[in-house]
C-alpha cells in the first residue's frame, strides 16, 4: 500500500510517541493520585490539540516543498478529517469510562492512572490493528466495502439505541471475571492486586481497567475502518489515530460532566459513521473530496451540539434546576 512516508518520517513519529506517553508518565507519578480540575484538563486538551496542528502544519509544509502544493493539501485534509472523526469518536469512547467508573464508584483521584495505563494499551492494540488493516486492504481491495457497510450498519444500530442504557452486569468479560477471579469488595489504594492469605485477590482498579482495554478494542474496530474511509494512507491513518488518543485522558476530565449537555452527540457520532460507512460503499462509482467529507463530518458535530445546548435534556434541566435551587 502507497504511502506518503518515508522511513525516518515512521521513526520520527515513534519517537515523539514515545516521548509524550513517557511524559505522561513522569507526570502521573509526580502528581501522584489527585482530582484533575477542570483548568488542568484545559490546558492539556489545548496542548494536544496544538501538537496535532503543528505536526499537520508541518507535514503539510515538507510535501508542499517535495511533493508539490496539490498533494500537501490532500494528505493535510485527510489527516485533520481523520483525526476530527477519530476525537469525535473519541467523545463516546469517554461516556463509556464514566459510566465504568460511576458503576465501580472509582475515586476521582484513581481514575487519571486508569485513563493512561488505558492510552498506552490503546497506542499499541490500534497501531497493530492499523498496520494489520493496511496488510489486508492491499492484498484484498475489496474488504474496504466490507468495512464500509459494518460502518453503514454499525452507526445504524447506534442511532436506533441511542437512547438505550448499558446493562453493565450481563457484561461477558465482567461475568468472567467474577467467575475466575478474587476479587476484593475494596479498593486498595491504586494497586491492581493484594495478597491476602497467600492467595492473590484482584481490586475492582483492576477489573475497570480490564473493561477499559475491552471497550476500547471495541471501539477501535468502529474508528479504525472510519478513517480507511477517508484515507488508505496508513501513515495518515496512524497519525491521526495516536493524535487523537493522545489527548484522550485530558479530554476525559474536561468532558466528564457534560454528557447531559451534549446529549444528542451520539445521534451525530452515528451520522458520521453512516456517513463514511456510504463514502465506502460508493467508492467506486463516486469519489467525494477530502475537503468536502471534513466539511460534512464538522456539519455534523457542529449540529449536534449546537442543537444538544439549544435544546437541553430534560433530565439535565431537572437537575439543573434542582442545583439551582438548593
Amino acid at each position: 500500500m502507497e504511502s506518503i512516508a518515508t522511513w525516518w518520517l515512521w521513526l520520527g513519529f515513534a519517537g515523539f510517541v514515545l516521548v509524550a506517553v513517557s511524559v505522561d508518565l513522569v507526570v502521573l507519578r509526580t502528581q501522584g493520585a489527585h482530582r484533575v480540575s477542570n483548568r488542568e484538563a484545559l490546558r492539556w486538551t489545548l496542548l494536544w490539540v496544538a501538537l496535532a496542528l503543528v505536526f499537520c502544519a508541518g507535514l503539510w509544509g515538507w510535501l508542499d516543498y517535495s511533493s508539490g502544493r496539490e498533494l500537501a493539501n490532500r494528505k493535510a485534509t485527510e489527516f485533520l478529517t481523520g483525526y476530527l472523526i477519530e476525537k469525535s469518536l473519541s467523545v463516546d469512547n469517554i461516556f463509556v469510562f464514566l459510566m465504568l467508573f460511576t458503576y465501580f464508584s472509582v475515586p476521582a483521584e484513581f481514575q487519571k492512572r486508569l485513563i493512561v495505563l488505558g492510552v498506552i494499551g490503546a497506542i499499541v492494540l490500534r497501531a497493530l490493528m492499523i498496520l494489520l488493516g493496511a496488510l489486508l486492504i492491499s492484498r484484498f481491495h475489496w474488504i474496504l466495502y466490507g468495512f464500509g457497510l459494518f460502518l453503514l450498519v454499525t452507526g445504524g444500530k447506534m442511532l436506533w439505541f441511542a437512547d438505550a442504557n448499558p446493562d453493565l452486569e450481563r457484561n461477558p468479560a465482567l461475568r468472567w471475571m467474577r467467575g475466575h477471579l478474587r476479587i476484593t469488595a475494596d479498593f486498595h489504594g491504586e494497586r491492581l492486586s493484594v495478597i491476602k492469605s497467600g492467595q492473590r485477590w484482584f481490586t475492582p482498579l483492576f477489573v475497570v481497567l480490564v473493561l477499559v482495554a475491552v471497550t476500547d478494542m471495541i471501539f477501535a474496530v468502529d474508528s479504525i475502518p472510519a478513517v480507511y474511509a477517508v484515507t488508505q494512507d496508513p501513515f495518515i491513518v496512524m497519525t491521526a489515530n495516536i493524535f487523537a488518543i493522545l489527548g484522550l485522558r485530558a479530554l476525559y476530565f474536561l468532558l466528564a460532566d457534560m454528557k447531559e449537555r451534549f446529549h444528542l452527540l451520539t445521534y451525530g457520532l452515528a451520522l458520521v459513521l453512516i456517513f463514511v460507512g456510504t463514502k465506502m460503499l460508493i467508492a467506486g462509482w463516486v469519489l467525494v473530496p477530502p475537503l468536502w467529507s471534513l466539511g460534512v463530518v464538522i456539519g455534523i458535530l457542529a449540529s449536534a451540539i449546537v442543537i444538544s445546548v439549544m435544546a437541553p435534556a430534560a433530565g439535565g434541566r431537572a437537575v439543573r434546576k434542582a442545583t439551582n435551587s438548593d
